[in-house]
């Protein structure tokens, strides 16, 4: 019909409506990970739903800046956007993240069913726990090193510590860890402190699930941590992708080093509706000069394998792709022998000018043959007579 446009169409007219990734984060296309996610989070946090009610456009900018950030947030993604723009994206793929304390009941009784069934569900700190922390209204504990806490913190909040450390423990190396014997969703955050005095988050580490801990790992050379949800998303989708795809998840850290100061962590409560137990420390690796020589040297394993993984991944395709075809052969050269021995045993049986020999029994089915024998055999016994006696003989 005139003016009625195809799927295709409108699939173009949707994608020209979305902005630059880049322009609406208000980085360039040379900006690091780390810049990129500073951004996105000062931009949500001014335009989240909680702090802009009842207005449509802040809602919408909030969307947008969520889809910019599913973007640019994943290596893939970005590679992809950088090269055909938003024609390899997907935008109904994106793995967006939730803002639990934001949800009302119902909604969140249905996250927490689909996480029960292995859909994974990104979240995102609390809007409300991110502006009390920039705006310097959160409580802040002081934490020891070496020394590890014990605490409970409710869903969808923070606790705060701050931590002071002297210029040989920087240099020395931190590592801070928080860990729970329950089976609990956590996130480890680390924040950066500003001029005004309130803090913005520097930092995110999920709690991996076996078992429930997180930490950060300040060394002082490069150290990587893995994206549990990266590597999740894929082995639901395809198992024998996702063990391709198995260390795509294994990403370098944002910050490999602390300066000498004080530092802030928190432990923010990621479960649906109980609280967590945790113990937190943080540790200086001074007595640790053997374990850190140990994780240099099995990331660099790591890396080296996901390269040979990546190889490997294209000539098993090219493999699994002839073994495909050679079965399928296999397949099709067999009915045509069988068509091909039919035919010659015809062609074989038709030189006779015999009449057609009768059947033998060798021929006739085993269930056929079986109810025959049967038949006669009631036959005979309805004509079978009784033996008479001799006469004379009572």
């Amino acid at each position: 019909m005139p003016g009625s446009k195809s799927g295709t169409e409108k699939a173009g007219a949707k994608q020209q409506l979305r902005q630059d990734p880049y322009e609406v984060l208000g980085v360039n296309r040379n900006s690091t990970d780390q810049e990129i996610k500073s951004a996105y989070r000062k931009l949500a946090l001014k335009y989240h739903p909680d702090k802009n009610a009842n207005d449509a456009e802040a809602a919408d900018k909030f969307k947008e800046i969520t889809f910019s950030y599913t973007i640019l947030s994943n290596p893939d993604k970005r590679r992809q956007y950088d090269m055909a723009g938003f024609e390899d994206i997907e935008s109904g793929s994106q793995d967006l993240e939730l803002d639990l304390s934001s949800l009302g009941t119902v909604s969140t009784v249905f996250a927490a069913i689909f996480s029960k069934l292995g859909v994974h569900i990104r979240t995102t700190v609390a809007a409300t726990v991110l502006e009390e922390a920039l705006n310097g209204s959160v409580t802040i504990s002081p934490l020891s090193l070496g020394k590890p806490l014990c605490g409970k913190v409710e869903k969808q909040s923070a606790h705060f510590y701050s931590v002071t450390i002297s210029e040989k423990e920087a240099r020395a190396g931190i590592v801070c860890r928080v860990y729970s014997t329950e089976k609990c969703k956590f996130k480890l955050l680390y924040f950066d402190k500003e001029q005004n005095g309130g803090l913005s988050l520097a930092l995110q580490e999920d709690s991996s699930r076996k078992p429930s801990s997180a930490g950060m790992f300040f060394l002082g050379f490069p150290v990587y941590r893995m994206d549990h949800i990266h590597s999740s998303l894929a082995s639901s989708k395809d198992s024998e992708a996702a063990f391709f795809k198995k260390l795509d998840g294994f990403q370098p850290c944002e910050i490999t080093e602390l300066k000498s100061g004080t530092h802030y962590f928190a432990v923010y409560g990621d479960n649906f509706f109980k609280s967590v137990s945790y113990t937190i420390e943080v540790l200086s690796t001074a007595a640790f000069s053997g374990e850190k020589e140990s994780l240099r040297s099995v990331e660099t394993q790591i890396l080296e394998k996901r390269v040979e993984l990546s190889k490997f991944e294209i000539e098993y395709k090219e493999v699994l792709a002839q073994f495909s075809e050679m079965t399928s052969r296999y397949a099709q050269e067999m009915r045509t022998i069988d068509e091909l021995l039919k035919e010659w045993h015809g062609v074989r049986a038709s030189y006779t000018i015999a009449p057609q020999m009768k059947r033998s029994t060798d021929d006739i089915p085993r269930e056929k043959r079986k109810a025959r024998d049967k038949m006669k055999k009631k036959i005979w016994q309805h004509f079978k007579f009784e033996k008479r006696k001799p006469c004379g003989v009572d």
